[in-house]
């Protein structure tokens, strides 16, 4: 009797098993079959590509008058192209998701900042070199971020992270004239212009957004552009660097 239970119970619990097997199988291709679907239904990101002009003559970035100058040495670094000081990007976007963040150098040679200007990501990290055979002490006074970093000597470097979007302007405490700006974004649809004034902006998501060339000298000038799924919208800019009164 006890031997016709078991093999009952084999029985019933073989088709038991198979069974759930095929449940499972049947519940697994259902969710790849979804996921797939839903992968495919899903609008592709476009990108944004154009060419910015500076207009009118540009002047040398005016000193920072805080305090007095004290400048200690030449400050003949090789000035970039003006282009390079300009910031493309989406204004505001709406952006869901893991943000990317960079560590990034900004060098501080010849008595200047190289470069003068830096686009990040909020949470990024910049690493202020000194390449000059004297102290610096790079410090800002930025509502986005306030910091001093002390004085050091050449070959040393000091680390300071960006947690807050906006605009951050750094300077020397030993060098009055040395300036730089950092913009600062909480999102990843930025870029600085090619030395030829070409940009891209890449992996943007379909929809209507207001484009932004800014330069530190005259802030925004913006336009509107629409992105469409897997397509290339072209955006010309055109930003005004005027020179100060």
């Amino acid at each position: 009797m006890t031997a016709d239970l078991s093999r009952g119970i084999v029985k019933y619990c073989v088709p038991q098993r198979t069974a759930v097997r095929r449940a499972v199988a049947i519940t697994t291709a259902l969710v790849a079959s979804a996921l797939s679907s839903s992968l495919a239904q899903s609008p592709q990101p476009g990108s944004i590509t154009g060419h910015v002009t500076l207009t009118t003559r540009v002047r040398a970035p005016l000193p920072a008058n805080a305090y007095p100058s004290r400048a200690v040495g030449r400050h003949d670094a090789p000035a970039a192209p003006e282009i390079l000081n300009v910031v493309v990007y989406l204004k505001d976007p709406a952006f869901r998701g893991v943000l990317p963040v960079s560590r990034v150098d900004l060098h501080q040679q010849s008595e200047t900042f190289l470069p003068h200007v830096l686009a990040i990501t909020k949470g990024s990290i910049v690493e202020f070199p000194n390449d000059d055979p004297f102290f610096h002490n790079v410090f800002s006074f930025s509502s986005a971020a306030s910091f001093n970093l002390g004085r050091y000597p050449r070959g040393q470097s000091k680390p300071q992270k960006f947690a807050k979007a906006g605009l951050v302007k750094v300077f020397c405490d030993i060098h009055s004239h040395m300036s730089a700006s950092i913009l600062v974004l909480d999102h990843p649809y930025f870029t600085i212009p090619a030395a030829d004034g070409t940009y891209e902006i890449t992996n943007v998501p379909p929809g209507q957004y207001t484009i932004v060339g800014w330069h530190e000298r005259v802030g925004e000038r913006s336009v509107g552009v629409q992105v469409q799924t897997g397509r290339t919208s072209t955006i010309d800019l055109t930003v005004p660097v005027e020179d100060a009164p």
